[in-house]
Formats: C-alpha cells, structure tokens, sequence
C-alpha cells in the first residue's frame, strides 16, 4: 500500500499499525482498523433533522458539546441507515476451486466476463466497503497488478459481479470520504442555514 493511502486512512480514523511492507494488499487490508463508519462527501445528513429535534435543548446550551454528541453518536458501530460506509476485509473467492465461495456466482456471470474488466492473476476479491445504497459493495483483486494502489470495483446484490464497475484506484476512491472534522463542518453549515 502506498504512502499516501496509508495516510489517507489514518487521516479518516483507521489504524494502520500493523501493516507490513513484506505483506500483500489483502493482507495489509485485513490488518487495518476501523472502530467506526465513513461517510462520503456526497452524504444528505441523514437523521440530522431528528437528532437535532432530540437534542436542540443541548444545541442552545452547549454548541461544542451537541456537536461531539453528535459526532460519537454518527461514529459509533451501529447499523441505523444513515448514508454510512461499513469498513470490511471479508475475502470472496467464486471461481477458485475448493474454496467456499466457488460456484457462486453460477449462472449469473461466466469468469470470462469478469476477466474482461477485472485486472488480476487470480480472481479472488476481497470486500473493502459495504454501503447501504447503489452500488452496495466496493472490491478489491486481491492479485491487482499495483499492489501499492489497485482498483476498486463496484458491484450490487441485485447484479453481483453482472454488473462491475471500475471506481478508480483505491488511492482516489479514498477521497471521496469525509474525516470526522469534515463531517462536523457539513452538520454546521447545515443547520446554521436550516435554523
């Protein structure tokens, strides 16, 4: 993984400690820690307007504190809906044999077909992101030929692996994330228009 991706990850809250130079980017991924979401620049405040109703007497009282409720509240591990990105390392291996996912993807898309917009040696992916929208899940080759920034591929449970996108390299889909600081700017400027 390149030195700007791993600092791109610290940057959204990851620990990467324990990455290794001597380590494959499956490896390195699986090694990395999330203790909360993601969210995108594109994000619509979801539940904002609620939050807000809950805590307005916080909000009039103490800004500074409403707003790190607020933020402990949005990047805490919980699965309510709210436009976030789930962190994942799960590994999804359809066309190896022998392995627990082979078969799969039988009679939806033939391997040939994925090779056409996949670039690896092997087609083994691992889950990078999971995302309650369209597209839901966000992949990885694990064998991508730049091992340092390889491409994100985009897939939905509606049309797994039929239908792929290429998001870009791994490197640039990571911009698309807020850090908390950022998140905490959108919420102000929100509700200093809204208010």
């Amino acid at each position: 993984m390149n030195e700007n991706i791993i600092k791109k990850i610290r940057r959204l809250g990851g620990n990467t400690e324990a990455l290794s130079a001597d380590k494959n980017f499956a490896e390195n991924w699986k090694s990395i820690m999330f203790n909360h979401h993601l969210y995108d620049k594109e994000w619509d405040v979801y539940g904002i307007d609620q939050f807000y109703d809950q805590y307005k007497e916080l909000y009039a009282a103490d800004k500074e504190k409403f707003y790190h409720e607020l933020q402990v509240h949005y990047f805490s591990d919980h699965e309510l809906p709210y436009g976030q990105y789930f962190f994942r390392d799960w590994m999804f291996t359809p066309f190896k044999e022998g392995s627990d996912d082979e078969g799969e993807l039988d009679g939806l898309v033939e391997e040939a077909e994925v090779r056409d917009i996949v670039k690896g040696a092997e087609l083994d992916f691992i889950c990078i992101f999971y995302f309650y929208g369209y597209p839901d899940h966000f992949f990885v080759c694990a064998t991508d030929p730049d091992q340092q920034n390889p491409t994100v591929y985009s897939t939905d449970h509606e049309v797994y692996f039929n239908e792929i996108e290429d998001e870009g390299n791994l490197e640039d889909f990571l911009d698309r994330f807020m850090t908390k600081e950022e998140f905490i700017e959108v919420v102000k400027e929100y509700l200093e228009g809204k208010l």
